[in-house]
């Protein structure tokens, strides 16, 4: 081969990983476009490839599907929805102790706990991310945790489910009140677990029924 030749072909991988990395950019601008406009629900893999001018099965070559996506799109540091299907899976008397510690140990580093932050303030803002975010944790986070839960109030319990967890990652990360910003994961996930799991499984143990004045 020459040398010509040799430096073609050393020259193509590179070329090769600036495009591949140009069109993923260019998807993820557009998915982050897409979801912004039209939320998570109605956003659809088809329309963000056609948003980034490529085809849809280039979104599907880097990444698996719109949960994916939408979680790149906003460099969050964990997938929960992930998780979600190990967690599950495992003993279901450990569910609630199991989601407390996946979702702290994957906080812990400084990096991950400044996107979270970013990600709460958006979640509680009143734009349209705000509208994206919670249609993202409703469809593949809070359904499923409904769906575990098997009851009729199911939804009511997996709601809980969330203002526990959301109001444990606010006090920890966002507000960083001591002595909870503090404790150990462990700790957290021992003490708060217990309550996700009741608010899943459990039974009112008193009569909530109105009562004759």
């Amino acid at each position: 081969m020459s040398e010509v030749a040799e430096r073609r072909k050393r020259g193509r991988p590179r070329k090769e990983a600036r495009e591949g990395a140009s069109a993923r950019a260019a998807i993820l601008k557009a998915a982050t476009e897409e979801f912004a406009e039209r939320g998570y629900e109605a956003a659809s893999l088809r329309a963000v490839a056609r948003r980034a001018g490529v085809d849809s099965a280039l979104v599907h070559h880097y990444f698996d599907d719109k949960a994916d996506l939408f979680t790149a799109s906003l460099e969050a540091p964990l997938r929960p929805d992930r998780a979600l299907d190990v967690i599950l899976a495992g003993p279901r008397e450990e569910i609630g102790v199991s989601v407390v510690r996946y979702l702290l140990e994957r906080l812990e580093n400084d990096k991950a706990k400044s996107r979270v932050v970013v990600i709460l303030r958006t979640a509680l803002s009143s734009g349209p991310g705000s509208r994206m975010l919670k249609e993202f944790l409703a469809r593949e986070i809070f359904s499923r945790l409904a769906t575990a839960a098997d009851a009729e109030d199911a939804e009511l319990r997996a709601d809980l489910v969330a203002s526990q967890l959301v109001g444990l990652m606010m006090t920890r990360f966002v507000l960083k009140l001591d002595p909870i910003a503090g404790t150990p994961v462990e700790e957290l996930a021992q003490r708060v677990g217990p309550v996700l799991q009741w608010h899943l499984f459990g039974y009112p143990t008193a009569d909530l029924s109105p009562r004759d004045p």
